[in-house]
């Protein structure tokens, strides 16, 4: 079985992390794999570390003429089996040819990038639901979830960001865009007077939740840890994880909190609302509610017993079907069945 992935993503985001954990997931698991990258030094270097050595491309506009025949070229020697291509642009680049073709999207994605490929998954039911809607064939619409991480680590230590190991730490994880309602968490710690936030994550608004965390009077409260890496440790050093966004196709980051035995509360948007069952994995708020949001936190971390069940059935839902082994075998099995329907 030869795979060849290709994804022309952004240096941070949902999408390009979860790329660089299937990756080498499917390399351990021995499938051959051939990898097609925007130029990233860090990128490229962190597969080599997993013992890939990547293709890398501009993956740029409409002069960029390097990037269709270095694919080609690619495609010719490795006469990969499948070729999935992660989001528009690469999938946009992709050349056809005697393989079977697998866009995959994390979103809900303008179709007309899609045309060409023979099957798409998506990374929740409600995207593939989505994209039957949309008119895509619904025997050629596969759902594939995302695993979460299952190794521990040990916490991250807490007077390193300036934070008492006696009080309580708030974690919440992502890109700092509007779409991640981080305002309204920042407004919501207003009335959890006895916990800090941790904030890891990069992106647009920065400056302007540095700016409001001073307004609101919390900025001693909140450390903003830049985008990190560590993630295991992070959860293992907090007591609540929050998910607050708008808009989430998915959560991985509940993912991630379940496979840590870290209990969750989030907004109530899609992704968070299919994945969650109310007070048994997890707490739902409304969408931007930072009342909802500031007593879901204070029932958590007032409540003992409560918090400690709701860790326990997050973590059973990790070990049903988000772990690697589960999440891999599902990949490799819808990857010979494709192969054999290409074959027949």
């Amino acid at each position: 079985m030869r795979i060849l992935q290709a994804m022309a993503g952004a240096k941070h985001g949902g999408a390009e992390t979860y790329f660089m954990k299937l990756i080498p997931a499917l390399q351990r698991a021995g499938v051959q794999q051939l990898v097609v990258i925007r130029k990233d030094k860090d990128r490229a270097a962190a597969l080599r570390s997993s013992g890939i050595e990547p293709v890398e491309v501009p993956f740029g506009g409409a002069l960029d003429f390097i990037t269709p025949y270095v694919f080609k070229r690619e495609i010719r020697g490795f006469k990969p089996h499948v070729v999935m291509t992660w989001m528009n642009r690469a999938t946009r680049f992709c050349p056809k040819g005697d393989f079977v073709h697998v866009g995959r999207l994390g979103g809900y994605y303008d179709l007309k990038y899609y045309q060409d490929c023979d099957h798409l998954i998506a990374n929740t039911e409600d995207i593939r639901d989505y994209l039957i809607v949309e008119g895509w064939p619904e025997e050629k619409a596969h759902y594939l979830p995302n695993f979460a991480e299952a190794r521990h680590a040990a916490p991250v230590s807490r007077s390193a960001h300036f934070t008492p190991d006696m009080g309580y730490v708030v974690l919440a994880l992502g890109r700092l865009h509007p779409n991640k309602a981080f305002d309204v968490l920042l407004k919501a710690m207003v009335y959890v007077p006895d916990a800090y936030l941790w904030l890891a994550g990069d992106g647009p608004l920065k400056g302007h939740l540095e700016d409001l965390a001073e307004k609101i009077g919390i900025k001693p409260r909140v450390r903003f840890l830049g985008w990190r890496e560590d993630v295991p440790a992070l959860m293992a050093a907090c007591d609540v994880f929050v998910c607050p966004s708008r808009h989430e196709p998915l959560g991985n980051v509940i993912l991630e909190a379940w496979a840590q035995g870290v209990p969750v509360v989030a907004a109530d948007s899609i992704g968070p609302g299919r994945l969650i069952r109310h007070l048994e994995t997890g707490l739902l708020v409304p969408v931007d509610d930072e009342d909802g949001l500031s007593r879901a936190i204070r029932y958590l971390l007032e409540e003992d017993e409560v918090r400690a069940r709701i860790a326990q059935g997050g973590r059973a839902a990790f070990e049903a079907e988000y772990t690697e082994a589960i999440v891999i075998r599902r990949y490799i099995d819808f990857f010979e069945a494709s192969m054999s329907e290409k074959q027949t």
